[in-house]
């Protein structure tokens, strides 16, 4: 190494055991080159999720635009249909992971639409309780399977075995992420 060249940071095992040819490898390689101190491995995984992310919604949100919703109009109905009963707005957004100002916009476009019906609660007027319509519950039953099959064609890649490790790895490091968080949000 010559002098004022800074040390090629130590890469982990599993990075370095193979050569991959996606779009985070050839950003990883980019920034080797520029900064070889930095162990870039983190941005191998991360990046990997984040760009698997955006390119799985990008085409699974094709059957919610032909139904007019929107990914996020969609979660609601999926979690009022998946509980199974009677929501209020902040139950849902702590389904959704949304804050209660967007479920409640999202909410009057999807009850203007006659996708969700709101009901009063007797004792406390402030309080909403939402349900799905019968129009509501049949267009997520429609778009259900069609996710599914769609999930499944891109999950085909990897044989059963590969899933259901990356299932594993992937819900380990979800719980991990989620009591982590709520350990910082208290």
């Amino acid at each position: 190494m010559r002098a004022g060249q800074p040390e090629r940071a130590a890469r982990p095992e599993w990075a370095a055991q193979s050569v991959r040819n996606d779009t985070v490898a050839a950003v990883v390689r980019q920034w080797q080159t520029v900064r070889p101190d930095l162990d870039t491995g983190p941005m191998e995984i991360i990046g990997r999720v984040n760009r698997c992310a955006a390119l799985l919604q990008q085409a699974e949100d094709a059957p919610l635009r032909r139904a007019g919703l929107s990914r996020a109009e969609f979660d609601l109905l999926g979690a009022l249909r998946r509980t199974g009963h009677e929501l209020t707005p902040g139950e849902l957004a702590r389904e959704t992971f949304s804050s209660g100002a967007a479920v409640t916009k999202r909410l009057k476009q999807l009850t203007e639409r006659g996708l969700v019906d709101r009901r009063v609660d007797t004792r406390d007027r402030r309080v909403a309780h939402l349900r799905l319509t019968d129009a509501g519950r049949d267009l997520v039953d429609g778009i259900m399977p069609e996710q599914l099959v769609y999930e499944s064609a891109v999950l085909s890649a990897l044989d059963d075995g590969r899933q259901g490790e990356l299932a594993d790895l992937l819900g380990e490091l979800l719980s991990r992420l989620e009591g982590h968080m709520r350990a910082l949000r208290v």
